[in-house]
């Protein structure tokens, strides 16, 4: 029987993204393993692989269409002795994302579709989806076998034809199967509106005969739309505010600079922010969490996002357990994941994850701001330049120092406000005694 090859879910938050070219055409015989495709997510490029062996019948969403929700048929993969008159003409509803229509196929091309869809992707124990190529999920099908309990060994886990072939269904187990439909008719109530803006026809008649370009959002740009607003509606943001004294760090910093100029390594302030932050994750373990819907995950190891600007949006790398690498290390790492970052060359695991995340716009002069939580992190620092300012010493007098401005931004569903004060005292200290963070 024919199988569809569907968009694949290429992050574990992506929703739909744009098939930017084919690597195979109709007629060419492919294995597991084949590159078939480059599909751009809303934050990189990426190479597709084949989970399944057989010959591409039939192309339905051409390269270049965008839109494409995960999960949409894309292609049809023939077996051995099939020919394109096996394949029913029904899926045509990929083509509806390519013109970037968001209604919903109609219903009546659902029946004819039927004839080679794959059982719906299963979930897991823990909610999340299981990932199974079309196949492996008919062939479990047949053999009444569960797919959250097979180990994939195709690409990111997937389960595919060979992990389903030789497994054997467990026992019968008792069937409260007729509860099942019931949490699926809850997801299925619709969720009360969220307040939102004027339409685009509405924003578009009020400048009715002033000039304007239209600019189309790509898929980053909605992305970071969504999310942010999402961000700034749902998580109860308050915020924490300091002035740091950098004058001991500027000195220290110097220092090691000419140290370690034999190396090519040059430290810059970011790098000193990022391993203070790290090591008050680990004085303040309870602020090192993240929130989970129903629960907190509080983690061990320090991993800091830093956020990083490209053209048209963002990247947020993670620097994964910063508390336990030296400066230099950390300096290397943020600036191969800066460089690949704004040539949208980095991984997922690249950029996903991590507790707490860094905003450093001092570089363009601003003083001071206040950043939006970037869920599922449960806090963002948002850091200003440094400036010269008069300020009154230890001994009373008035002298002059160079003192940036930080902004905490706080998720109060993981951190309550005694607490969040308890992690930025330990960045300024750590800041303001930089040496205290080699110890």
């Amino acid at each position: 029987m024919p199988t569809e090859i569907l968009m694949p879910a290429l992050s574990p938050t992506m929703e739909e993204g744009t098939l930017a070219k084919w690597l195979v055409k109709e007629g060419d015989t492919v294995s597991s393993g084949d590159l078939l495709a480059e599909i751009e997510t809303d934050k990189a490029t990426m190479e597709f692989e084949a989970v399944d062996e057989g010959i591409v019948g039939k192309i339905l969403v051409p390269e270049g269409t965008e839109g494409v929700k995960v999960n949409t048929p894309i292609a049809v993969l023939l077996d051995e002795g099939e020919s394109a008159g096996d394949i029913a003409s029904a899926p045509k509803a990929a083509p509806a994302a390519a013109a970037g229509n968001e209604a919903a196929p109609a219903a009546s091309e659902a029946p004819a579709a039927a004839p080679i869809a794959a059982p719906a992707a299963p979930k897991g124990a823990d909610g999340g989806r299981v990932f199974a190529s079309p196949l492996a999920r008919r062939i479990a099908a047949d053999k009444g076998l569960d797919l959250s309990q097979i180990a994939g060994s195709g690409p990111h886990g997937r389960i595919v034809k060979a992990d389903v072939v030789g497994a054997t269904a467990p026992a019968a187990a008792p069937a409260p199967a007729a509860a099942a439909p019931a949490p699926a008719a809850e997801a299925a109530a619709p969720a009360a509106a969220a307040p939102s803006g004027p339409s685009a026809d509405m924003v578009a008649r009020m400048y009715e005969g002033r000039e304007y370009e239209e600019v189309k959002l790509d898929g980053m740009r909605k992305t970071i739309a969504a999310r942010l607003s999402e961000a700034k509606q749902t998580i109860p943001h308050f915020y924490l505010r300091r002035d740091i004294k950098l004058d001991a760090l500027m000195k220290f910093r110097a220092q090691l600079n000419k140290q370690l100029e034999g190396r090519g390594v040059k430290l810059s302030v970011n790098d000193f922010i990022i391993k203070a932050v790290a090591n008050a994750l680990q004085q303040v373990p309870d602020c090192n969490a993240v929130w989970a819907g129903d629960r907190v995950l509080k983690l061990k190891p320090s991993d800091v996002a830093v956020a990083v600007a490209i053209e048209g949006g963002l990247f947020t790398p993670v620097l994964k357990d910063a508390d336990m690498k030296s400066l230099s290390a950390l300096s290397t790492e943020m600036k191969d994941l800066a460089t690949r970052a704004r040539d949208r060359k980095l991984a997922p695991h690249e950029y996903q994850g991590g507790s707490f995340a860094i905003s450093n716009l001092g570089m363009f002069g601003i003083d001071n701001f206040d950043a939006i939580v970037n869920p599922p992190h449960a806090g963002i620092l948002a850091v200003g330049s440094g400036v010269k300012k008069p300020v009154v010493g230890a001994d009373g007098e008035l002298t002059v120092a160079t003192v940036m401005s930080v902004t905490m931004s706080v998720d109060h569903r993981v951190i309550d406000g005694a607490l969040g004060a308890q992690l930025l005292q330990a960045i300024v200290d750590n800041l303001e005694n930089p040496m205290v963070m080699l110890a």
